[in-house]
């Protein structure tokens, strides 16, 4: 007789699917954010500021560390969701080129999501063989 309280511990591929697919979104999200707030930092250095080279960074140096940080982050989920994902590596290029312009990881992460890039294979009860994740 098997113990269903054991059989509960043990993760199952699906629900790294789901992590995966959260942290990613999680991550867009909060990539395009500190990108946004780090082109207002950067504003603010460079246009309102009197003189720029007076050495006052303003913002720039809190938040260029932590936009560095979530876009390190997303890159590296980007990578695990094309395994988890099994995306095509033009898919992966994609996901990994949004993270350059502002705001690009949301309209891919929404984009992603609408096309069903962002579920597992175990999870589609019928996978079309043959059909290319773009």
């Amino acid at each position: 007789m098997t113990d269903p309280a054991a059989s509960e511990t043990v993760p199952q591929p699906h629900d790294r699917a789901r992590s995966v697919r959260r942290w990613f979104r999680i991550f867009a999200f909060a990539e395009a954010v500190s990108w946004g707030a780090l082109l207002v930092a950067m504003f603010f250095k460079w246009v309102v500021q009197d003189d720029p080279h007076t050495g006052l960074e303003g913002g720039v140096p809190i938040v260029g560390p932590i936009h560095g940080v979530l876009f390190l982050a997303y890159c590296s989920l980007a990578v695990v969701a094309w395994s988890t994902f099994r995306w095509n590596l033009k898919t992966l290029a994609l996901a990994l080129a949004a993270s350059i312009p502002p705001f690009f990881t949301i309209w891919f992460e929404t984009s992603a999501e609408r096309r069903g890039l962002l579920t597992s294979v175990a999870d589609d009860p019928d996978p079309a063989p043959g059909v290319s994740q773009v």
